[in-house]
């Protein structure tokens, strides 16, 4: 049997999320944009509005594929601030394409997204063991760090918060109950 943190208990899709999601390893760059990504739109929100609108979310941004969504143009962003499908936030929409540029470049200099975002912890997942109840902290000095670094790479829309957010869905920071 799983154990779960109670929001991983709240609805089906939460249980779902986090039996076969949350807190796994991801070394896949178009996986890791994806998941930066939603975890950027969830900002304000909570993460189980954004996960049921994950297809929906794949469908308007080309499934993530990061050379598509790096072309994406003024007149798709307005298509996209349009689609009721999705968090309609322009802000986040214009950061998501922007961040896929950034990848593109970190390309460039023969650095792949995941080398890039698994760096900040040696490669390797950092273990955070919480007591039954204890919440996840809503962010951490490494994940402020990291956020300043990307920041500073040109990425966007990418607060501390976010980045814990991030890191321990995709099992940076691994935080599953034992």
């Amino acid at each position: 049997m799983i154990r779960r943190p109670a929001w991983a208990n709240s609805s089906v899709e939460m249980q779902e999320y986090y039996d076969h999601y949350w807190g796994f390893p991801v070394h896949n760059d178009q996986k890791l944009f994806e998941m930066l990504s939603l975890e950027l739109f969830q900002a304000g929100l909570t993460w189980q509005t954004i996960w049921k609108r994950r297809a929906a979310f794949e469908q308007a941004f080309a499934n993530f594929v990061i050379e598509e969504v790096a072309t994406f143009d003024k007149k798709k962003i307005e298509q996209l601030c349009a689609d009721p499908t999705i968090i309609r936030n322009r802000r986040k929409i214009e950061a998501v394409v922007n961040n896929a540029n950034v990848i593109l470049q970190l390309r460039k200099k023969n650095i792949t997204f995941n080398d890039y975002i698994w760096q900040f912890v040696g490669g390797k997942a950092q273990r955070l063991v919480l007591t039954e109840g204890e919440n996840l902290p809503a962010q951490t000095r490494k994940s402020q760090e990291i956020s300043r670094q990307m920041r500073k790479a040109g990425f966007k829309f990418i607060g501390p918060t976010i980045i814990y957010s991030f890191m321990t869905a995709v099992g940076m920071v691994n935080a599953r109950l034992e």
